[in-house]
This record gives structure tokens, sequence and C-alpha cells, in this order.
């Protein structure tokens, strides 16, 4: 592979996340300039049939039914967690251990306790890790993030927020490991765990919230026939959360809003504006300013094109749009420059334990009915 250093990837999972890892990290070969190779090394999945089918789909050199020889697999860097968020924590520590950099899907782990273990492994042995907050690197967020922090909206005052889906709206849809409590929730773990980290990215840390959780399909059938088994788990959660900047604002997870394919969208109000976003047109954010003159006040559309970096690394022409995968494929970039020596901008284990925090705090929250404060 050349004088370049060479990055080899374990990935573990070939589903819907992991051929989206999979596509960011060719894409991310290909469209950046790298100072490194990318070596697709070894795709593990559930046995060796789906690994093999995996692996020639994918662009892989070997495949695997045991995701445990990656540990001790020399030609392996990253080991890249794809699966279920029950088996996150057992796989990211046991990398750890072996000595391997971690990408992990969010969320980090089913509770905060686990994901609080899995840092400060990572920490002790210096791993550097990621968690896939993909969402977090959108052109656009960033646009919103410099405008935020520039003062060009004021103080801000208000963040509302929601991440809503339709997958589980149907209740004939049959029950599967997401409604599982052993992985930690329904809606707010599975999903809402994007808008939290939206909300720490651009507002800043929470310090309290209240939270209600609701099942409203109690009961699902068992994939496959012969019978069914109860719902555990919320199908949507609303929190309203008070932000450590003096901000307040709502939050909601749902994945029974029928019609919702990918609504993850915030208005954020500030003294002197506005923003608006909805990941459904990913590729606008919208700005309001107090001080525009009388008649020619509103929200006005900001186009993503080669001004917003890293639009430019796709497209040449504004307006012409990024999709899902070209924010993985960042998302990969700056992992693995961190792998290879560079800056860590994140989000990390670290930020992903915080954002399990406060899943967990809301869950508590909406048990008891009570407004309670983040722990440091």
């Amino acid at each position: 592979m050349g004088d370049k250093k060479r990055i080899g990837i374990g990935l573990i999972g070939s589903g819907f996340m992991g051929k989206a890892h999979a596509l960011g990290f060719a894409t991310a070969a290909r469209v950046f300039d790298l100072p490194f190779e990318v070596d697709l090394a070894v795709m593990a999945d559930i046995d060796e049939a789906a690994a093999e089918r995996a692996r020639r789909s994918l662009g892989f050199r070997r495949a695997t039914g045991d995701w445990r020889t990656l540990l001790t697999d020399p030609e392996i860097d990253v080991i890249d967690i794809t699966t279920p968020n029950v088996l996150h924590r057992e796989m990211a520590i046991a990398a750890i251990a072996a000595g391997k950099h971690v990408y992990c899907e969010k969320p980090l782990a089913p509770r905060a306790p686990e994901a609080l273990e899995m840092t400060e492994a990572a920490r002790a042995a210096g791993t550097i890790t990621q968690v896939g907050f993909n969402y977090l690197k959108n052109p656009m967020m960033a646009l919103a993030k410099e405008i935020i922090a520039s003062g060009e909206i004021g103080e801000i005052r208000s963040f509302r927020g929601i991440h809503a889906e339709d997958y589980m709206a149907d209740a004939a849809a049959p029950w599967t490991w997401r409604l599982d409590p052993a992985g930690g929730g329904g809606a707010l773990a599975d999903i809402g765990s994007h808008i939290f980290a939206t909300a720490r990215h651009l507002v800043g840390p929470i310090e309290s919230l209240i939270a209600d959780s609701v099942i409203a399909v109690h009961e699902r059938p068992l994939l496959g026939g012969g019978g069914s088994r109860a719902v555990e788990v919320d199908d949507a959660t609303r929190v309203l959360v008070r932000f450590a900047n003096g901000a307040t604002g709502s939050l909601e997870a749902n994945w029974i809003a029928t019609g919702r394919k990918m609504q993850h969208d915030f208005e954020i109000y500030g003294s002197k504006g506005g923003l608006v976003f909805t990941q459904e047109r990913f590729n606008e954010l919208k700005l309001y300013r107090a001080d525009d003159p009388k008649g020619l006040r509103g929200f006005r559309t900001i186009m993503a094109g080669p001004e917003h970096p890293d639009y430019g690394a796709f497209c040449v022409a504004p307006g012409h749009q990024i999709g899902f995968n070209d924010l993985k494929a960042i998302e990969v970039r700056d992992f693995l420059a961190a792998v290879a020596g560079g800056p860590m901008i994140g989000p990390d284990f670290a930020e992903g334990f915080e954002i399990q925090k406060l899943v967990d705090l809301a869950y508590e929250s909406s048990r008891a009915q009570a407004w309670l404060k983040v722990p440091a």
C-alpha cells in the first residue's frame, strides 16, 4: 500500500449501520486526501456465511464468524462495532484490552455505568475512540455552531428538538432486539440519544430535566409467529431541560411518528435571532436576524455549498446536496485522523457517556415524575 501508514479496519456487524460504516471508510479514502491508507481488513458477522456475503459486497479482504479473532489479528488497528446495543460493552472492553482503537455506533452502551466503564478503560489505555453520532458532522450543523459561537443570534434562550421516525408505528411489527429492556430502553435510548447529542453540541451541558415516557403499543407479535410479547420500553419520550448556561428547552424521541422517516429537527432562539433545521432537508439551515430592516424580516434559507466544510470535498456546486453516507465519511475521516496522530474532534466515548447519563436520568425522571439534577 505504498509508503503511507496503513490503518487496518475490523468491522463487526453488516446490517444497516455496518454497511453505512463500510461505505464511510471507502468514501473517506477516496474523497479526502488522507495521509494514510485505509485497509478494509476483516468483516466479522454472526456466522461465516453472513460474514463472507458481507465481505464480498462491502469490499473487505477477509471474513470471520467469530469477532474475537479480531482481537489478536496484527493487521487490525481499529475495531468498529455496529452490533445491537447490548453487545457494545463486551466488544469494546475486549478491543481496548487488546490494544485496538474503537469506533462504536451509538448509543455507547445500554446504561451509563457500562458507558463509564468503557470510557475509563479507553482513557487508561490511551485508546482513540469515537461514537457514531454522525449528524453532528453535517456542514450545516457546523455552521449553526459557528453562528451561535459568534454571538450573531445573541444569548441563547431556548432549544426545541425532536428525533422522530415511524419504523415502530405499525402495531403488527414484530418484537425485535430494539424492544429488549436489556438494551437500556426504547425510543429515547435508540434515537433520542441523537437529539441529546445535538442539544449538547450546540447549546451546551444540560443541568436538570423532567421526562415523560409512554408505551403506545403494549404488545407485539413474536418474529415468525407463535404468540406475542409484552413491550416494556418507551415508544415516545418527551423531556423538558434546563441548560447550564440558563437556556431552557424541550426534546422528544418518538419511533411511532407515522409518516416521519428521518425527523431530526431543532429550533434555537436567541436574543438577536434564531436558527431552524430539519434533517429531512439537511442541506439547508434557516437563519432569522432581528436586526434586519422592518418589512424584510423572516427566516432566510442558507443552502449548503463548497464554502461550508466539508461539503466541497464531495461536490463543487452549491445546492446539489450531500447525503447521509457522506456524513459517515466525514465522521470516519475525523476518527482515523486521530488514530493516525491528529487531534480528536469527537464525539468520543467520554461524550457518549455524558449523553447516556441524560438518557438514564430521563427514564429515572419519568418513573419518579420529578425534576432531577444531572449528576457531575
